[in-house]
């Protein structure tokens, strides 16, 4: 098991970039699928999450290689020569290989793959993408494991589907399957993120026609067919998030470059209210401390309200800020699960339901501490940062399923991490 060794050095300070969006690239490189011919993305971050969708792209049948840093060349194959199933380790490798449903559904009229796997942090149904592609003209006949289906037609039917709940991933592999539909698809309380709307985007560069992207309505006119694009990945929020706290916890100053503040709106508020000095104007976004971070109230909420996926790195900052915060979780029951990991390190949390009490402390001390997904892992590596002593830290191999060279960008900061095994 690898691992690092993290010591405070300091404030960190300097400028970095986030580059594009794991939440968005993965479904984007689900959404070639859709049109025969040579599909190129480009501000793709260099994650393991996108070595695995690509592996899994390639067993359906496509070929996908690196043109140049940051790149992806996707070559999709005629209709008849996709392969609608593959390995089921690929699909139980992360959440997001559920994504590939709805287009093997619209190409091929059939899907069979095993149950997504990701982030352990509390169940995750994907019973709102079962039920919008059945009211589609899916049948689907699903087992423990895995999930077969087929269409009752050549071409899915369109159809008003209403999302009981937002769901990010559920609203992508609708919008993916409606484009190819027969007819005007609506899709009501459809996710309204940014990364929703960079798919979007790059579904209409391929000739689809798509309406209400930003919002919670979509309207979709299928299309008889659509061609490859080039299309660039919007950048990630949520990486971009984390490099503003590394400056923050430390009592320094990050800038990221490519930030796009409109899509982080209210967690800028809030890094406000905790006191942070927060520069929106000019290149990307920047974040100063100005002396100890202030204890605030947040409860995550679908976008545009505070996503989850802060929601670690936001803990970690207010258990060293002053004065006692609330922080409320809406969407996932488990992802308080990295909490006793942080109380190792000295923080005084207490977790009751889906609520956690932070009563500030003044420092954290080093020890070892593991983290079970992507985003706490971030989390307790800025934990360790600032405190006394050393902390080892394993789960790396979480961490490399959703940050480019995470460790690389914040030594270069001026963090201190060493590599171990």
């Amino acid at each position: 098991m690898r691992s690092l060794l993290l010591k405070p050095a300091g404030p960190l300070e300097g400028e970095v970039r986030a580059y594009g969006a794991k939440n968005a690239v993965l479904k984007q490189m689900a959404a070639c699928l859709l049109a025969t011919g040579e599909h190129r993305l480009t501000n793709v971050p260099n994650i393991s999450d996108v070595a695995v969708m690509s592996e899994l792209l390639e067993a359906l049948g496509c070929s996908v290689d690196v043109p140049g840093e940051h790149e992806l060349r996707i070559v999709v194959p005629e209709g008849d020569a996709l392969h609608p199933v593959a390995p089921a380790h690929l699909f139980e490798a992360m959440r997001a290989s559920i994504v590939v449903l709805g287009p093997l559904l619209a190409r091929c009229g059939e899907a069979n793959m095993a149950l997504p796997g990701g982030d352990d942090f509390g169940q995750r149904p994907i019973n709102f993408h079962t039920e919008g592609l059945t009211a589609m003209g899916a049948t689907f006949r699903n087992d423990r494991t895995s999930i077969h289906a087929t269409s009752t037609s050549k071409r899915l039917r369109a159809t008003r589907v209403t999302l009981e709940y937002p769901s990010h991933t559920a609203t992508d592999n609708l919008l993916m399957a409606a484009v190819l539909a027969d007819g005007r698809t609506i899709i009501d309380n459809a996710a309204r993120e940014p990364e929703v709307e960079d798919l979007g985007r790059q579904l209409i560069s391929m000739g689809a026609r798509v309406e209400g992207l930003g919002t919670s309505l979509l309207t979709i006119d299928g299309v008889a067919e659509l061609h490859p694009a080039t299309h660039e990945v919007v950048t990630d929020r949520v990486v971009t998030a984390t490099y503003l706290a590394s400056g923050l916890i430390t009592g320094g100053a990050v800038r990221v470059l490519d930030a796009r503040p409109e899509h982080m709106v209210m967690l800028l508020r809030k890094l406000d209210a905790m006191g942070a000095e927060v520069d929106a104007t000019g290149n990307g976004v920047a974040a100063r401390a100005r002396g100890r971070l202030r204890a605030v109230d947040i409860a995550t909420l679908p976008y545009p309200g505070v996503a989850t996926d802060y929601k670690p790195l936001l803990t970690t900052m207010l258990s060293v800020a002053e004065g006692v915060s609330v922080v409320t979780e809406n969407l996932f029951t488990g992802r308080f699960r990295y909490v006793d990991q942080l109380v190792r390190l000295g923080a005084n949390v207490t977790t009751e339901g889906h609520h956690a009490m932070i009563r500030g402390v003044e420092r954290l001390t080093g020890t070892s501490v593991h983290a079970s997904d992507i985003r706490a892992g971030a989390a307790l590596i800025l934990a360790g940062l600032i405190a006394e002593g050393e902390t080892t830290f394993t789960g790396l191999e979480h961490v490399e399923r959703g940050y480019d060279d995470l460790v690389g960008r914040l030594s270069a900061l001026g963090a201190h991490i060493e590599r171990a095994s």
